[in-house]
């Protein structure tokens, strides 16, 4: 059995990894690349020189002495500004004026050697310490994030862990244009969210949270962030709650679909730059983070007004255990394992001798030793199919059901070993190895 054991090693996979695209190269935002910024002018252009109606003889025709331009001053073509004021207060606006101060713009800094000796070389300079390399910060990416509680002269910020991931040292912009240093407190690849602070004696206003619960389809939806960066700090779109809870997919920096996520859809505009920025309601309260879009099917299809963001009730829940803890701790089986499906139907007769009516779950490539799964009685090759009840069709349904219990609650587990159907009881604990990340393995682990 042993022999067959690397045919599936490079079938697995490492739910650990980023669940979302780390920073690429300098001018992306937002964990998005930026492209050139093309502003094309408002005013239609004639084609190839002009349109010629019925030629140039169209011109000549001695109608057009009755439409010649009358002689005389140019004094009565004067204008002015009429003095109506209009007042445009709206909930939009209130709404936006109550936020806007607590909006920041978050610059991920990332080292990059770079050659302090080039000119001195090309001038024939040979010192030495002109050629040695030194690391210095750069701007990686941009986001945006929002003060959302200060203690004393400390404020919190709320933003998205693919904001901030990869990071050597992290920026805030303010809406008034500071710029203060910031520090991690905590991140969770799982959610998407990190949580940073900064000095906040010169910040006056913390953004409240409002139920996501409580939202409906079709009420006004407000976006505030950064999109293309700092440059367009507290840019506002305005659209509406498309739907209050859409399943996605996440996937790690591989591409890799490690799970799904509840989210709001919004058809408000969301840019790169966005990520990490605030989506609320008129009353001015925050009720999502935003954190991605759809830009194009898989058919390469331009989509408009596909936006998301994570509701703010699971926000404060998970921002609130990073504070707390610097980490979100979740149940873990202790175990490594692979989707079924990966495994060929061959290797799932000879090796894991699976009757031919399981089609989905996932195998048990190890247990820990003292892992839940193991004082469960799981063991390698064995096939989970089901956890607390609900069925396991792949890796993804295992954690989002998984990660829906809490520590030391106990829950029936449901697999074959050697191809018979056994049930247990399993009590849910934190595994030591449950936060290692791998770059080199693939295997995914719970």
């Amino acid at each position: 059995m042993d022999n067959n054991n690397n045919q599936f090693n490079n079938q697995q996979h490492d739910h650990n990894e980023e669940t979302t695209p780390t920073p690429e190269p300098r001018k992306q935002r937002g964990g998005l690349t930026l492209t050139k910024v093309a502003v094309t002018a408002a005013v239609a252009g004639l084609l190839g020189g002009g349109v010629a109606y019925g030629g140039i003889n169209y011109f000549n025709n001695s109608g057009m002495n009755d439409t010649a331009v009358p002689a005389g001053s140019n004094s009565t073509g004067n204008t002015k500004t009429s003095n109506v004021n209009v007042n445009v207060s709206s909930q939009s606006t209130k709404a936006f004026n109550k936020v806007k101060g607590a909006m920041v713009s978050v610059i991920n800094l990332q080292k990059e050697n770079s050659s302090s000796g080039t000119l001195g070389q090309l001038f024939g300079s040979s010192s030495s310490s002109n050629s040695k390399s030194k690391s210095e910060l750069e701007e990686a990416s941009e986001g945006s994030g929002v003060i959302y509680k200060k203690d004393g002269n400390v404020a919190y910020i709320v933003t998205n862990n693919h904001v901030v991931s990869g990071s050597s040292a992290l920026r805030v912009v303010t809406s008034s244009g500071k710029q203060l240093q910031a520090k991690l407190v905590g991140k969770d690849s799982v959610t998407d969210l990190a949580v940073l602070k900064v000095n906040g004696s010169s910040l006056k206003t913390v953004a409240s949270f409002g139920n996501s619960d409580n939202i409906k389809v079709g009420e006004t939806a407000l976006a505030i962030g950064s999109p293309l960066g700092s440059q367009y700090a507290t840019s506002l779109t305005q659209g509406i709650i498309s739907a209050k809870k859409r399943t996605i997919e996440t996937t790690n920096s591989s591409g890799t679909q490690t799970g799904n996520a509840t989210v709001i859809q919004t058809d408000a505009a969301i840019n790169p730059g966005n990520s990490g920025g605030a989506l609320i309601n008129v009353g001015g309260q925050v009720v999502g983070i935003t954190s991605s879009k759809i830009a194009s099917d898989a058919e390469g299809t331009s989509v408009e007004g596909m936006g998301f963001a994570i509701p703010s009730n699971e926000v404060v829940n998970i921002i609130n255990q990073l504070v707390k803890n610097g980490k979100v701790v979740r149940p873990a089986l202790g175990i490594t394992y692979v989707d079924l499906a990966n495994v060929s139907s061959a290797q799932q007769k000879s090796i894991l001798k699976l009757p031919s009516n399981v089609e989905n779950g996932v195998v048990v490539m190890s247990a820990s030793a003292g892992s839940p799964a193991k004082k469960a009685g799981l063991s390698k090759y064995d096939v989970i199919t089901a956890l607390g009840g609900h069925q396991i069709s792949d890796q993804s349904t295992l954690r989002d059901i998984l990660y829906k219990y809490k520590l030391n609650d106990k829950v029936s587990i449901t697999y074959y070993h050697n191809g018979k159907k056994k049930t247990s009881t399993i009590k849910l604990t934190e595994t030591s190895s449950q936060l290692k990340t791998s770059s080199t393995t693939a295997t995914s682990e719970s």
